[in-house]
């Protein structure tokens, strides 16, 4: 499905490695694998990306990362619509996602852009210094 042209493996992984702090961040070789793929489509640049998978009816955000020192900016408020044109375009009628319990701005985030909670995976994301977090699977109709 292709991806902007600023936007490289090699980028995705410096800006995903710089907004997650992560033991083991995405490869470049991990994002390269995930954007070979036909269903897989990457929107953004350097300063944020969002990659999903879209088949059949469905679409599913694989990450969204915005660099640190672009973050407030509407960024990833526009990518999600973007995906979401992108994802209908394609013939897709729902996303989902999931996102780490303890991340509000990421919430506030998808709760304002349609989304509703429907379902929750007991600690699900590794944290360094603290308990696992629960991952809160997200879904919304995109007609």
């Amino acid at each position: 499905m292709g991806h902007d042209t600023a936007l490289d493996p090699d980028a995705m992984a410096a800006v995903h490695a710089a907004a997650y702090q992560l033991d083991r961040p995405w490869t470049a070789a991990e994002f390269r694998s995930l954007t070979d793929s036909p269903h897989v489509l990457a929107l953004g640049d350097t300063r944020a990306f969002i990659l999903v998978r879209i088949i059949a009816d469905e679409a599913e955000v694989l990450t969204i990362a915005t660099h640190p020192d672009h973050r407030r900016k509407g960024l990833a408020r526009a990518l999600l619509a973007r995906f979401h044109a992108a994802a209908r375009a394609r013939g897709a009628t729902t996303a989902f996602l999931d996102v780490a319990a303890d991340n509000a701005p990421a919430i506030a985030l998808y709760l304002d852009a349609g989304y509703a909670q429907v379902g929750q995976r007991r600690a699900y994301y590794p944290r360094r210094d603290a308990p696992a977090a629960d991952a809160l699977l997200l879904r919304r109709a995109l007609d």
